[in-house]
């Protein structure tokens, strides 16, 4: 992932096949399909890799209960054949996570244990485990911190968990692997047309304010929650095609769970289900699904839909949480694809994605979630080829071992995430450069500068919100931490003291969002 080759790359070549807008799930794994397919790709991010949704997820590869329980059978079995996909091709990324759905009355047990059946079923040979129901002391046995009173069971489930912007890196270093050219901080101002039909797009280097002009036989809009203002520069009249929903997430010390398994919490004062999840040795208790009018790139949770997630745990926790237990929150939005003239609550619209294409030849991917990136990208991909009269190349990165592939992995490691490439970072300098700078996660000097050198992190919040996940773990800390690495960066970076008191502004604002 070297930027200044790939800038080059940008102001020499005369046309692309295939160039795609946007640098988050859909978008990157666009950019693996078309590259493998042997076509010249370029992606274009405006941002950081995954700086908006896809970073703020549950952290879950799952096929999917919820929607089992609406009816979406087709959604459930295409997730769980890609959540399968997912674990074979980046077994580094995806642990097995076991479910555990406490019952607290009699007609939820078999409700939930023949549904998880089903569900089993469904996954066929790609599942990962089977479902099992449990007596009241089986559930105490695996979740110490459930409440006890009125418990008279559970079922244990299993499903997958991963590192969401972790696996939009391994997405971008696996496409430029492919040949692909991806790049971030440059957007994208203008569509161009020739005779009504897109050929090709101006766009602005944010660095250094360079502009570019870009020739391609066919675009991708594949920006999320944005996606209506790419739209809106092919065709400004058009309807909006994103229904955007606000999902947020609040971050606690692990002691709340207190064990390996997950919970379920099947039933919340708005009919959603909520999970507590163990991950990177904290709790990921989440998530709200609010409607909202305004897509910002940094989301601001609201004081509702934290107090929403912390009374419905609290239900089923020994321990309750309270505000001044959150170590971070997290707001994400999700780019639901809209049913026109439908007045549906966002928690009813279906996750499928949809692919569009305008009448000028803009193809913009809706909808959908991390754990079927996959298979929105093949559909685009096998879209983009009619459109843009490529050579019809057929998909094959259900086959594809992403970048860092190892399948000796353990998940207690804090570099799991990077399979392969985990000894590569630690043999560099010396042994200081191994050792964590922060008690409360884990970050070194050499994953700042491999961040940096191949992973394409130009700003401080690059390394702190995504490469390495520490605003998302602990808000506090990491502010406390953010000028030894802002020092780092402007050490290896060659840059002065008035870069890093910028850098340290700039991220600190970002910071104040994660902080109750």
């Amino acid at each position: 992932m070297d930027r200044s080759k790939f800038l080059e790359d940008l102001a020499t070549t005369e046309i692309w096949d295939v160039i795609i807008i946007g640098g988050g799930a859909s978008g990157l794994g666009a950019a693996v399909d078309s590259a493998q397919r042997g076509y010249k790709t370029l992606l274009l991010e405006k941002n950081d890799f995954a700086k908006g949704t896809s970073s703020r997820s549950t952290k879950l590869v799952h096929g999917g209960v919820r929607y089992l329980q609406n009816g979406d059978i087709s959604l459930v079995i295409e997730a769980l054949k890609e959540r399968g996909i997912m674990k074979k091709n980046a077994p580094q990324m995806v642990k097995d996570m076991s479910f555990v759905i406490p019952f607290y009355d009699w007609w939820n047990s078999p409700f939930y244990g023949l549904g998880l059946k089903v569900y089993d079923m469904m996954a066929g040979k790609l599942g990962l485990g089977p479902s099992e129901l449990l007596d009241k002391q089986q559930t105490i046995s695996l979740i110490n911190n459930v409440k006890n009173e009125g418990l008279r069971g559970g079922v244990i489930y299993h499903d997958g968990q991963f590192d969401d912007s972790r696996m939009a890196i391994s997405l971008a270093r696996t496409a430029c692997e492919l040949g692909a050219t991806i790049l971030n901080y440059i957007e994208v101002k203008r569509l161009i047309k020739e005779n009504d039909l897109i050929s090709g797009l101006e766009a602005i280097e944010n660095e250094t304010r360079q502009n570019f002009v870009i020739k391609g036989k066919v675009i991708i809009n594949a920006t999320g929650v944005f996606s209506d203002r790419i739209i809106q520069m092919d065709k400004p009249e058009a309807n909006q095609m994103i229904r955007p929903s606000q999902g947020v997430h609040v971050v606690l010390e692990k002691e709340f769970l207190d064990g390996p398994h997950a919970i379920m919490i099947p039933h919340t004062t708005d009919g959603r289900v909520l999970f507590a999840v163990p991950w990177h040795n904290h709790v990921v208790l989440g998530t709200t699904d609010t409607p909202i009018d305004e897509t910002l790139d940094e989301p601001r949770p609201q004081d509702e839909e934290i107090d929403f997630i912390l009374a419905n745990a609290g239900k089923y926790m020994t321990k309750k949480p309270k505000r001044k237990d959150v170590k971070s929150v997290f707001a994400g939005l999700r780019p639901l694809a809209a049913n026109q003239g439908s007045d549906s609550q966002t928690k009813e619209i279906s996750r499928h994605h949809k692919i569009n294409v305008s009448t000028s030849g803009l193809i913009s991917l809706l909808g959908g979630k991390w754990t079927t990136y996959r298979k929105m990208a093949e559909d685009g991909i096998n879209t983009a080829s009619i459109v843009g009269g490529l050579k019809d190349v057929k998909c094959r990165t259900h086959k594809l071992k992403l970048s860092g592939y190892d399948e000796n992995i353990d998940f207690d490691h804090p570099l799991h995430a990077y399979g392969s490439d985990a000894s590569t970072i630690t043999a560099n300098g010396e042994a200081k450069d191994n050792e964590s700078l922060s008690s409360k996660f884990y970050i070194t000097k050499n994953l700042i500068l491999w961040s940096i050198q191949n992973e394409m992190a130009i700003h401080l919040d690059d390394i702190l919100a995504r490469r390495i996940r520490c605003l998302f773990l602990d808000a506090e800390e990491t502010k406390k931490i953010a000028p030894i690495v802002a020092k780092i960066m402007a050490e290896y970076l060659n840059k002065n003291e008035s870069w890093i008191n910028k850098e340290l502004t700039n991220t600190n604002k970002i910071i104040k969002n994660y902080i109750l």
